[in-house]
């Protein structure tokens, strides 16, 4: 059968090269075509677009690149009627493939939604387009099955795919340093990072007895991770984020999918957020959620602080680091995340998944 796959993100690449490499398991005659990255294209994807070209962070940055959102929309739509798939498969990225979902639909062609939009944290109304437009939705958190109970809408809750993207990594022990390490993990996007790491590394004199490592993505390049570092004593590791939490003391984390991995590490961290006044004035307004990291929002209560927008400064940084480098702290957050843990289940989500989508397929041809 032929796949059709957006992903948005580097957490949509990580978790559609899991996908991928589950559905051509289990059909050998699989062509994948793909908007994503590195990891979906290592597993047999031909991607026609990187996702770095197409992440646009916050409603100030989305108005500012309209026209290039505008054209990214007309390619796709292009590409995917050239290559006449059986299936477009999905992966987040909300703004961007809700509406690919309805004008697939409206061309007749089935839509698979993997790792459902957030929308129970802000436009729950989403829900009557997903309704109309998505064939079968495939969610990964705990709670999201019983949000969409709500609507009469059945999903497939599959668990979540951190739980295999770990498992599967091999650690090579390659990454030495003298003393304890603080992992800093800024992000993704360059937007962000930008936004973030410099806050993050301007403590570090306050701790000498660490070392501070950012996890890096290597598209970025070098020279823009320094010229965001400036002269503090940071080291720089690129590609290798599993390895440097594995090695890590304590982490500063970026809310979004690594608060999660963090957790999974089991290491101590504080959430941070701080974007753009506009865009974060009108979040504000919309979102209804009491917390903004995963850990909190499974766990569903404050395991982890979060420092957004004007609370994240040096000041609450230092006081907060030294809470969770304490041996009483560290302890008791080790304990909180293995009941987190518990409750995402098995390992298997990405298996699962690739499963039902070609037996539903299967079932339909």
């Amino acid at each position: 059968m032929k796949y059709f796959v957006i992903a948005g993100e580097a957490s949509g690449d990580l978790h559609g090269a899991n996908l991928i490499k589950n559905i051509r398991l289990l059909d050998n005659q699989a062509t994948i075509q793909a908007w994503g990255g590195d990891k979906m294209e290592a597993q047999g994807a031909n991607i026609l677009k990187h996702y770095k070209t197409m992440s646009f962070m916050g409603f100030y940055e989305v108005l500012k690149n309209i026209v290039s959102i505008l054209q990214n929309f007309s390619l796709a739509k292009k590409q995917i009627k050239a290559f006449s798939p059986d299936v477009l498969i999905l992966i987040d990225f909300p703004g961007f493939n809700l509406r690919m979902a309805r004008w697939a639909h409206e061309n007749n062609i089935k839509v698979f939604y993997y790792i459902s939009p957030q929308i129970w944290a802000w436009k729950e109304s989403r829900v009557e387009q997903i309704k109309k437009y998505v064939d079968e939705m495939f969610v990964i958190l705990p709670f999201e099955k019983a949000f969409y109970e709500k609507y009469k809408y059945p999903v497939h809750y599959v668990g979540h795919p951190l739980l295999d993207a770990i498992q599967q990594t091999t650690l090579t022990n390659t990454l030495q340093f003298e003393k304890p390490i603080i992992a800093l993990l800024p992000g993704s996007r360059k937007q962000e990072i930008t936004q973030m790491l410099e806050k993050m590394c301007a403590i570090t004199a306050t701790f000498p007895q660490y070392q501070f490592v950012v996890a890096a993505i290597s598209h970025h390049g070098i020279d823009f991770y320094k010229s965001c570092i400036q002269n503090n004593n940071v080291a720089i590791v690129f590609d290798n984020t599993y390895e440097l939490l594995s090695k890590s003391t304590a982490a500063l984390v970026t809310s979004g999918t690594a608060t999660l991995e963090t957790a999974l590490f089991k290491v101590p961290q504080v959430v941070c957020y701080k974007g753009g006044y506009i865009s974060y004035w009108i979040a504000r307004q919309l979102i209804k959620i009491k917390y903004i990291s995963l850990v909190n929002l499974i766990a569903d209560k404050t395991l982890v602080t979060e420092l957004i927008q004007d609370d994240f400064n040096e000041e609450q940084l230092i006081i907060h680091l030294n809470r969770i480098v304490e041996p009483t702290h560290r302890d008791y957050l080790k304990e909180e995340y293995r009941k987190l843990i518990a409750l995402l289940g098995n390992e298997g989500a990405s298996k699962r998944t690739a499963q039902i989508m070609i037996e539903k397929l299967r079932a339909g041809q």
